[in-house]
């Protein structure tokens, strides 16, 4: 048997050597962790115990959580605490805009708990929050990641016609393993989601993730990595799965960092734009580099100069014609 395999009839494995992490004294961590405190903010850093934590606020950059810290789903793999959650925060969005500003991010993800609960599953709060934040640090990118909206196309819309940088839905796992690791979700509405956002918005990328060591065979991460891409995802990040606590599912395999490397090659070869594959890569890890990565890739392919702080023209031009349609569409 691999060495670092396990199965539900075995105790738990040690981690191996390539997760362990020395972490030194950091001012910008106890600043960012003091400034999130003192908005009244969450952040899914903190709330899903992401091993990432203390690299990230070491480096100022942080993923929001909004609509609260409470989940309406409990998905079995997820560290966010799962039960009845309170009305939106009409005032989060504004203070997220102002958190954004203070930290002088050039490139923020926003993300949420999942809110059956909401007719529109959030996305009016996804809506305000982006536009908030375009108010208030108009040059900013932003990146968003969102839950499956009960498959509400309607819902989806309003989230990009808000403009959205990114758009970013996580797969998660491979179809077989949905119903244990996602109750609550559906493998085939997310990968809709995916297509329709493509669709949608051309002008705007997607993105999404896959956690590695739930107990996928390397055939159905492949074939999940095609149908990702068949969909319209051109950004991918590959990550592994870490047992946040007792009560979740335990790591069925560690993956060597080799072997992510090779599934990122694989990744590429299938027509990704960027990958990000590795032992501690998240969705929103190092998202600003990921998606620069993948601009001047996709700029490469439609002939354009390399730009990655600016919108390349292709998408610059899908995004305004899109505008215009939907303007015409309202008039």
């Amino acid at each position: 048997m691999d060495e670092y395999r396990t199965s539900r009839m075995q105790k738990p494995l040690r981690k191996p050597r390539w997760l362990k992490r020395n972490l030194g004294a950091s001012h910008d961590y106890e600043a960012v962790r003091s400034m999130i405190r003192d908005k009244g903010l969450h952040t899914v850093c903190q709330e899903a115990r992401c091993p990432n934590l203390w690299h990230c606020f070491s480096k100022k950059t942080a993923t929001f959580l909004i609509m609260g810290n409470r989940c309406t789903r409990s998905c079995r793999f997820c560290a966010i605490e799962h039960g009845p959650s309170k009305p939106p925060d009409r005032d989060e969005p504004a203070r997220v805009a102002e958190t954004v500003a203070a930290m002088g991010l050039h490139y923020v993800v926003i993300t949420s708990v999942t809110r059956d609960d909401l007719a529109d599953g959030g996305a009016s709060c996804f809506a305000h929050t982006i536009n908030a934040i375009k108010d208030t640090v108009p040059h900013t990118k932003i990146e968003i990641l969102i839950p499956d909206f009960q498959g509400d196309i309607a819902a989806l819309t309003t989230v990009l016609n808000a403009g959205p940088t990114v758009l970013n839905h996580n797969i998660e796992t491979v179809p077989r393993l949905y119903h244990a690791v996602r109750p609550g979700a559906d493998y085939e509405r997310s990968l809709s989601i995916i297509e329709a956002a493509g669709r949608i918005s051309s002008g705007i990328p997607v993105k999404s993730g896959i956690m590695l060591g739930l107990g996928e065979t390397s055939q159905e991460l492949l074939t999940t990595m095609k149908e990702l891409y068949k969909a319209g995802c051109s950004i991918l990040t590959l990550g592994q799965y870490l047992q946040p606590t007792v009560r979740h599912l335990p790591v069925e395999r560690y993956i060597p960092p080799d072997e992510f490397d090779d599934w990122g090659s694989k990744a590429m070869a299938i027509g990704f734009s960027a990958v990000a594959s590795g032992p501690f890569v998240r969705s929103s890890f190092d998202a600003a580099s990921l998606y620069r990565s993948a601009i001047s890739a996709l700029a490469r392919r439609h002939g354009e100069q390399r730009d990655p702080d600016s919108t390349p023209k292709f998408l610059h031009d899908a995004a305004s014609l899109q505008k215009s349609t939907r303007h015409q569409k309202n008039g």
